[in-house]
């Protein structure tokens, strides 16, 4: 799913317009427009700003919709800069390695 098609999924979940999704946002109904259907240039990428106001407003997951922007949560990007060198290992394993790092998190708990 791309961040355009989750947001249009939340909007529909709460059977907001573009234009009354816009008003409590506070951009153009056609920047709206554009993000649901994946037509915006590279400089029209929305802000971390938009993205979180429109996560609150359409009660979304704030990391997903940042994760499906392709831009990295806050929290995320300072555990990443204070051990780079833990991260650098996390993302050469593979999938079946990490579901188990994660089991085992998991069972810990």
């Amino acid at each position: 799913m791309t961040f355009g098609e989750k947001v249009r999924e939340l909007r529909k979940a709460k059977n907001l317009t573009l234009r009354e999704l816009a008003i409590k946002v506070k951009v153009n109904f056609t920047y709206l427009s554009k993000i649901e259907n994946q037509k915006l240039s590279f400089g029209e990428y929305p802000s971390e700003d938009l993205i979180r106001k429109l996560a609150k407003v359409l009660d979304g997951d704030m990391d997903e919709l940042l994760l499906l922007a392709q831009k990295i949560p806050e929290d995320i990007k300072k555990r990443v800069i204070q051990r780079p060198d833990a991260f650098r290992k996390f993302a050469s394993l593979d999938d079946k390695t990490i579901d188990k790092l994660l089991e085992d998190l998991s069972e810990d708990e």
